[in-house]
């Protein structure tokens, strides 16, 4: 299975075919109402153009699923979000939104045509993207006297372990994203001699460049 990616920050193009102008921007967005917000500021961003199409592929944290939307936005049906989507998910993508805004120059390009051209927008945009690795990683804490924390973690970290935050009161309290909970487990037996047992408390997704 190939693995899920996303985007570092906001990409954009702009390419002219037949002398209508495609511009287009794809950038990250967490949620639907947060891909929906940035929809309505690129349609603010170019008032002048005639259509503002999107499309978006979005986690839907609850379920473990992706929520995916495409708009033609006056534009022959499946004649541009559809497109667009595609190239989204032929890249594997997740948590990004794409919105290409058209300036008609005249001619008119045909359904193929303005398919081609939609897609085409999208695709080059994303020439210029840096891509993250999207892995799912368990969310485990440690307890831990203060006077270990230090090497504990220190030993963590040198093994690979992705530390996410370290709070004080009582105990030390560890964070971890691990991507075998049993090896980090393990690890943390062999570190406290046996004393700590991580705890698991959920999962997240971490990103690591491409």
């Amino acid at each position: 299975m190939i693995p899920l990616r996303t985007i570092a920050g906001r990409v954009e193009c702009e390419i002219e075919i037949k002398k209508s102008r495609f511009v287009a921007v794809v950038d990250r967005a967490a949620t639907e109402a947060e891909a929906r917000v940035l929809i309505g500021c690129a349609r603010k961003a170019d008032p002048a153009a005639g259509h503002h199409c999107s499309a978006f592929i979005v986690d839907a944290s609850a379920t473990d699923s992706r929520i995916e939307r495409s708009n033609d936005d006056g534009e022959p049906g499946g004649t541009a979000g559809m497109p667009m989507l595609e190239v989204l998910r032929g890249h594997h993508l997740t948590n990004v939104v794409a919105v290409v805004s058209r300036y008609f120059g005249g001619t008119k390009l045909g359904t193929g045509g303005l398919a081609r051209a939609y897609s085409g927008a999208v695709t080059e945009a994303l020439t210029g993207a840096q891509f993250l690795t999207r892995e799912r990683r368990e969310i485990l804490t440690l307890e831990l006297d203060h006077a270990e924390v230090g090497r504990v973690e220190s030993e963590l970290r040198g093994h690979g372990v992705l530390v996410v935050g370290t709070s004080y009161a009582a105990r030390a309290v560890l964070t971890v994203a691990a991507a075998d909970a049993d090896s980090v487990a393990a690890l943390v037996a062999s570190l406290t001699a046996g004393r700590v047992a991580p705890e698991h408390s959920g999962h997240v997704y971490v990103e690591i460049p491409v």
